[in-house]
């Protein structure tokens, strides 16, 4: 038999604490560089290297900033296709930071359980206030809120 005395108890796993404001700045810098990737085709890893190398991410969450660049364009057409629909107009007619910002927010709801639809609408929200045209931000809210009564079931309620 073991002598309990000598047995070291390993401390219970701590659970990641969530960072709203590194999950902010993910965001933010994943629309910047999902608006380059757009506008200049750029190779996805290159523009990763440019955004690690020209931002201290210290202040991002860096691996959210990550899934966020390369998981977009590789859903795009999928995303597009939950859009589509709740628009006024042709997607062409969007303005480039629009239709990013519209993309990022529908992965969220999308693939994002952990987040609820109400941050994912102002986080999106704040994006459009930050990079968009001076109303741009009403245009998405209701876009985004139409997306999450699609897509989120507490957002039926």
């Amino acid at each position: 038999m073991q002598d309990e005395s000598k047995l070291v108890k390993k401390p219970a796993a701590k659970k990641k604490r969530l960072n709203p404001a590194l999950r902010r700045k993910a965001r933010q810098l994943a629309t910047q560089a999902l608006y380059q990737w757009e506008l200049a085709s750029s190779s996805l890893v290159e523009i990763e290297r440019e955004f690690c190398e020209d931002n201290n991410m210290k202040k991002v969450d860096a691996e959210y900033f990550s899934e966020l660049l390369h998981q977009i364009p590789a859903l795009k057409t999928e995303l597009d296709e939950l859009i589509k629909p709740l628009l006024d107009r042709d997607m062409s007619e969007l303005t480039p930071v629009e239709l990013t910002i519209l993309r990022l927010s529908g992965y969220e709801m999308l693939k994002r359980h952990d987040v609820p639809y109400r941050v994912i609408i102002n986080e999106g929200v704040e994006l459009a206030k930050t990079f968009g045209a001076t109303d741009g931000h009403k245009y998405v809210n209701g876009i985004l809120d139409r997306l999450a009564g699609d897509i989120r079931l507490e957002a039926k309620k």
